[in-house]
């Protein structure tokens, strides 16, 4: 055991480079860019709320006011289409109106989120839900 040096004689550990100062900390990342675009995602997924769309059947006779954010504010239907012995016409009538609105609701979010379909993940690949992509 003599042959083993001691802990004076011990080499230093090389010193670790902190994060920062690293040119590739976190393996092809791009930190900044990814929370700028986190925030851009955030801003349109807000204004896609606060638009409001209006979901209608049977030519306008049921119509449904509906914000992006899902939130319903009104259901409007024509006394004309209210018949006590055919509850089941207005029922389909206001399901279908519903099925418009969330249709729109989902048009809406997807046009505000469109600009950033092209969004550069950093190599996340499928891990939001998207499909991975081949390099």
């Amino acid at each position: 055991m003599a042959d083993q040096p001691t802990p004076a004689e011990q080499p230093e550990p090389a010193a670790q480079p902190e994060l920062a100062d690293q040119p590739d900390p976190v393996g092809g990342f791009d930190l900044s860019s990814l929370l700028a675009g986190a925030q851009e995602l955030v801003a349109a997924q807000a204004r896609a709320a606060e638009q409001e769309v209006v979901g209608s059947a049977g030519g306008g006779a049921v119509e449904v006011r509906v914000t992006g954010g899902g939130e319903f504010r009104q259901i409007t239907i024509r006394p004309d289409v209210v018949d006590p012995a055919d509850v089941s016409l207005l029922e389909d009538l206001v399901l279908a109106a519903l099925h418009d609105a969330m249709a729109q609701v989902q048009d809406a979010q997807a046009g505000a989120l469109g600009g950033l379909g092209g969004l550069d993940l950093g190599g996340l690949g499928g891990l939001l839900g998207g499909e991975p992509t081949e390099s």
